[in-house]
């Protein structure tokens, strides 16, 4: 090959080579599949560097159905599906979904209890810290619903709250009441799980379906073989919601958990009931702590 002379690479050099972009800024590449294992470490890291910079140590987590709504919104998704239903009776599918939203009825009075807990948490929080105590956040998956309700409370109180949102196709976003730097949305469920169990220093759980109870059993699951070393308060609101739907006494009769499993679950149907077992729960982890 011929030997460019001089003029031949001036010419060159003003016209500009390929200015490519380096590999951290290579959206191409970032959104990849080799690059997935990168992604994962920024769900890991970033999330770490926000809550340390806001000062969240610890956060009691508040898990629960996202289709609860408070009685005004419920009473008008009500209305709505009853003139649906009426304008198509052939449509057993929408008349299903009548029927499945008038069950959820119960839900309005979880909705305000799981509220008003967040609401009593967080003045209870700021006011220890006053006195130079620890603080304890209200974390949430960051949706709708009993979600929603949770970082509402946190609000009412003028207190801070995390939301460790999800992207799915049925929620769109984090709610309105999550506090805005606290604010994460998560592409992988293992690495929101992470956080979510990370600066966990108690649990409370709303009625909901098989998501509620995935959140609810991992952190059982990490209490019970010791990743997590801390006994954690948790707190199941509906006592006949949890009792209907989960024989706890039925584990331990056939030996699959022992009494101490099933004794460290607390129910509670009024925030006042879920604030003492908080606060019972917590002030037991301090004191374990200063040993």
């Amino acid at each position: 090959m011929a030997k460019r002379n001089h003029d031949e690479v001036e010419a060159g050099a003003d016209a500009g080579g390929p200015k490519p972009p380096k590999a951290y800024k290579n959206n191409d590449f970032l959104n990849s599949t080799e690059a997935r294992l990168i992604r994962i470490m920024c769900e890991l890291e970033e999330p770490k560097e926000r809550l340390n910079a806001n000062s969240v140590d610890n956060i009691v987590m508040f898990f629960g159905s996202a289709r609860a709504k408070p009685k005004d919104q419920y009473e008008a998704a009500v209305k709505e599906a009853e003139a649906k239903a009426k304008a198509n009776p052939d449509d057993a599918k929408i008349q299903a979904a009548l029927v499945r939203l008038k069950k959820q009825e119960f839900l309005v009075g979880m909705f305000d209890v799981v509220r008003e807990t967040c609401r009593l948490l967080s003045e209870w929080s700021m006011k220890r810290s006053k006195q130079g105590l620890p603080e304890y956040h209200v974390g949430t998956g960051g949706g709708p619903g009993m979600m929603a309700a949770a970082n509402e409370g946190a609000a009412q109180a003028k207190g801070k709250s995390i939301g460790l949102g999800i992207s799915v196709p049925f929620e769109d976003g984090l709610n309105p009441y999550v506090t805005p730097e606290l604010g994460f949305e998560f592409h992988y469920f293992f690495t929101r799980k992470f956080w979510m169990a990370f600066k966990c220093m108690g649990l409370v759980v709303a009625p909901g379906g098989f998501g509620t109870c995935d959140e609810l059993f991992e952190l059982l699951t990490l209490m019970q073989t010791g990743k997590i070393k801390r006994q954690l308060p948790i707190v199941l609101i509906g006592k006949k919601f949890w009792k209907d739907c989960i024989q706890w006494d039925a584990f331990v009769h056939y030996g699959m958990i022992s009494d101490w499993d099933a004794q460290q679950l607390r129910f509670a149907d009024t925030a006042e009931e879920a604030m003492q077992h908080l606060i019972e729960g917590i002030e037991a982890l301090e004191k374990a702590d200063k040993k």
